[in-house]
C-alpha cells in the first residue's frame, strides 16, 4: 500500500494535533517535524516516533522523504512557509487563514496550479459530520427555500498567542461555510469589527453576507464571551435546523415537531487529514482548496473595508 511521507511545520498546540492524527493514518508516514523551538520539535518527534526534527523549515523541505507538508505556524508567516514548500515541489495543507491577505493567497494558488501540486486550506469545519448533515438537508430541499444562516463562534481570548484578529481567526470559518453550504458566492458584505480588550487585534466581529439567491448570512464572532459557543442556525421556508459544531448535534424543527437525525461523531481533523492524504495520493482536488481559502480571505479583506467605511461593500467583480 502506497504511503505518503508527510512533514509538519509548526508543532505548537494545533501542529501537535496534526502530528498525532497523521501518525494514526494508515496511508501516511510522519517523516519529519519542524519548529523554531528546538526543545518542542524534539519533544514532539520523540513522543510520536518521528525520525527527523528540524528548527529550519528549509532543512525539512530538503528531506527527500517529505512529499507533502501541513503548515501550522503563526498566521502571519503561513503564506511564506507555504510558498517555500510549493517551490520545493511539496504538496501543501496550510492552516487558515492561509495568508495575511488575499494577494498573498492568490500567489500561492498560482504557484500550486502552475506546478500541479495539491494546495488545501485548513477549513476543518467542512469535515464536521454535523455540517455535512446540514448541507445534505439543504441540497435535498428538506428545509425548503433557505432564507437565513446565523452563526455564532464565541469564546474568551484563546490561551495561545495570536497574530491575527478574530475575523481571520474565527469568523473566517463561517464565511467559508456560508459559501460551502449555499453553493454560491456572496454579492455584498457589511461588517462591524472592533477592538475592546487590546489595541492591536480585533476581538469582536459581526459580518452580514448577502447572496444572489436572496439568502442572508449573519456571522458573529468574538473573544469576549465567558462561555464557548459554536452554533449554526439555518432557517428555511419548510424547516429550521440548528447545529452545535462541538457536539455535532443536529436538530430539525418542522410544523409537526422537532427531531434529531442520527449523526455519528467523528473527529473533523482526522477526516480532513485523511482527505488531504487521499487527495495527494490520487491526484484529486481537495474539498477545501486553495481557491476556497483565497475566496474566504478576499471576503475577510472586504469585510474589513466595510467596517472602516461603515457601509455595504459590493462583491460584484471582486470574487
Amino acid at each position: 500500500m502506497r504511503r505518503l511521507g508527510v512533514g509538519v511545520i509548526g508543532v505548537g498546540y494545533w501542529g501537535r494535533n496534526h502530528v498525532r492524527v497523521l501518525s494514526e493514518l494508515r496511508r501516511a508516514d510522519v517523516v519529519a517535524v519542524c519548529d523554531v523551538d528546538a526543545s518542542r520539535a524534539r519533544e514532539v518527534a520523540e513522543m510520536f516516533r518521528v525520525p527527523a526534527y528540524y528548527t529550519d523549515s528549509g532543512d525539512l523541505l530538503d528531506n527527500d522523504d517529505v512529499e507533502a507538508v501541513t503548515i501550522c505556524t503563526w498566521s502571519t508567516v503561513l503564506a511564506e512557509e507555504a510558498r517555500k514548500a510549493l517551490k520545493a515541489g511539496k504538496h501543501v495543507l496550510v492552516e487558515k487563514p492561509m495568508a495575511r491577505n488575499w494577494r498573498e493567497a492568490s500567489e500561492l494558488v498560482e504557484i500550486a496550479e502552475r506546478e500541479d501540486l495539491v494546495l488545501a486550506v485548513g477549513f476543518v469545519e467542512r469535515f464536521n459530520p454535523g455540517v455535512n448533515e446540514v448541507r445534505k438537508l439543504i441540497n435535498e430541499g428538506e428545509l425548503g427555500d433557505v432564507v437565513i444562516l446565523s452563526a455564532k463562534r464565541l469564546s474568551r481570548w484563546p490561551r495561545r498567542h495570536g497574530d491575527v484578529g478574530v475575523l481571520k481567526d474565527l469568523a473566517i470559518h463561517d464565511i467559508d461555510l456560508s459559501r460551502f453550504l449555499l453553493g454560491e458566492e456572496p454579492r455584498s458584505v457589511f461588517a462591524s469589527i472592533g477592538r475592546l480588550k487590546r489595541m492591536d487585534l480585533d476581538d469582536h466581529a459581526f459580518v452580514v453576507l448577502g447572496f444572489p439567491s436572496g439568502c442572508t448570512s449573519f456571522i458573529e464572532a468574538n473573544w469576549l464571551t465567558p462561555r464557548k459557543k459554536r452554533e449554526l442556525r439555518v432557517t428555511g421556508s419548510e424547516a429550521i435546523v440548528t447545529l452545535d459544531y462541538l457536539s455535532q448535534r443536529v436538530i430539525i424543527e418542522r410544523e409537526d415537531g422537532a427531531y434529531e437525525p442520527t449523526v455519528k461523531w467523528r473527529e473533523p481533523l482526522k477526516l480532513e487529514l485523511e482527505h488531504f492524504v487521499d487527495s495527494v495520493l490520487n491526484g484529486k482536488t481537495p474539498i477545501a482548496s486553495g481557491r476556497d481559502g483565497l475566496m474566504a480571505l478576499r471576503i475577510c479583506d472586504l469585510a474589513l473595508a466595510s467596517s472602516r467605511k461603515g457601509q455595504v461593500v459590493s462583491l460584484a467583480g471582486e470574487l
